[in-house]
C-alpha cells in the first residue's frame, strides 16, 4: 500500500459528497487508491423530493441515492468523515472546522452552489416543491398546468418560451423586468401570455401554490411557479488556492484540472447547469484523470529508487 499513498495521508481528498464528489471518489476508491470524502451534509437539491433525468433512477430521492453512494464508496474503503473544510493549503493539507487536518496528493473540490432566492414571500417557502428553477428537472410533473415565470432575471423571457414545451398555459409576470419588442413578439408568438405588474407574493392554499400576488391587488392563478435564482459557487476553497476564474466561475479543462496543478473541481461548483447525472459524470472523468497522473508519478519515483539501488549494488 505505501507504494499507492506515498508519504502518508490520503492520495486524494474530496470536498463534497454529492453526485460529483462521491463518484469521483468511488472511482479512485475502485483504483485502490486512498481516499478521504469530507461533507458538511448541506446538498443543493436538499428541499426536492425527486430528482429526475439520471436513467435508472429517474424519480429517486436525492437523499436516497447520497443515501447509497456513501455505503458503496465505504465499501471500497474511502474515509467518509463529516465535516467542514475551513481551507486548503498548498502542497496540500485540507484544514478542517475544530482543527482536524489531512494531507493528500490531490484534492478534489465538489463543494456545489447556492441559490440566492428572491425576498418575496412565498418563495422560499415553497422552493423545491412547486417554485421551480429547472424545466428539465420538474417540467414534466407539472405538465399541463398553469404555470408563471417569475421576471427577476433576463433569464426568465428563456425559461417561459422553454416552458411551453410543458405546458400551454404560461404566463410570465414581468415584475421589474423590462421586456423589449423582440421579446413581446417572441413570447406572443409562443402562446405565452404576459402579465406586467410587481410580484408582491407567492399565494398558497392549503400547503400548495395557488398563484401570484401583485403589489396592485391583482392575483394570477397557477399551480407551480419558476423562476431563475442568482447561482453563487462555493467556491472559497477553490479562489483560496489562486485557482483561476472567468466571468465569476473557476476555469477547469475537460477533465476538471483547475489553473492550479493537482487541483480538480466537479459538479455545480464550475458548472450551474450540471444535473445530477452529469456531475457525476464529471466525477468520474477527474477521478480517471487523477489516477494517471498519480500512476505516473508513482512510476517516475520507482525508478528513481531503482536507479538509487542499482548504484548503491555497483558501488559495493
Amino acid at each position: 500500500m505505501d507504494d499507492r499513498t506515498g508519504s502518508g495521508g490520503y492520495d486524494v481528498v474530496v470536498v463534497g459528497a454529492g453526485a460529483a464528489g462521491l463518484n469521483a471518489a468511488l472511482v479512485l476508491a475502485r483504483a485502490r487508491r486512498r481516499v478521504a470524502v469530507v461533507d458538511a451534509g448541506e446538498p443543493r437539491n436538499a428541499p426536492s423530493a425527486h430528482m429526475q433525468g439520471f436513467l435508472s433512477r429517474d424519480g429517486m430521492a436525492p437523499a436516497a441515492l447520497l443515501e447509497v453512494g456513501r455505503a458503496e464508496v465505504a465499501g471500497y474503503g474511502a474515509a467518509l468523515i463529516e465535516g467542514r473544510v475551513e481551507r486548503i493549503e498548498p502542497g496540500f493539507t485540507v484544514h478542517l472546522v475544530g482543527g482536524a487536518a489531512l494531507s493528500a496528493r490531490r484534492v478534489v473540490v465538489a463543494t456545489g452552489l447556492r441559490d440566492e432566492l428572491p425576498d418575496i414571500p412565498g418563495v422560499r417557502e415553497r422552493w423545491g416543491a412547486d417554485v421551480l428553477h429547472c424545466p428539465y428537472c420538474h417540467g414534466y410533473e407539472v405538465r399541463d398546468q398553469p404555470l408563471a415565470v417569475l421576471g427577476f432575471s433576463p433569464l426568465a423571457v428563456h425559461q417561459a418560451l422553454l416552458l411551453r414545451q410543458w405546458s400551454d398555459d404560461v404566463t410570465l409576470v414581468s415584475h421589474t423586468l423590462e421586456l423589449g419588442d423582440e421579446d413581446h413578439e417572441r413570447l406572443t408568438a409562443r402562446g405565452v401570455r404576459i402579465v406586467n405588474g410587481e410580484i408582491k407574493r407567492v399565494v398558497t392554499d392549503g400547503g400548495r401554490v395557488s398563484g401570484v400576488e401583485l403589489v396592485d391587488g391583482r392575483t394570477v392563478r397557477r399551480t407551480a411557479v419558476f423562476l431563475f435564482p442568482r447561482m453563487v459557487p462555493n467556491d472559497g476553497l477553490l479562489t483560496g488556492l489562486g485557482c483561476e476564474t472567468d466571468n465569476g466561475w473557476v476555469v477547469t479543462d475537460r477533465t476538471g484540472l483547475t489553473s492550479v496543478p493537482g487541483v480538480w473541481a466537479v459538479g455545480n461548483v464550475v458548472d450551474p447547469r450540471a444535473m445530477v447525472i452529469s456531475s457525476a459524470g464529471m466525477g468520474a472523468a477527474a477521478a480517471f484523470a487523477i489516477n494517471t497522473g498519480l500512476v505516473d508519478e508513482d512510476v517516475e519515483n520507482a525508478v528513481k529508487r531503482h536507479r538509487a539501488e542499482s548504484a548503491r549494488g555497483m558501488e559495493r
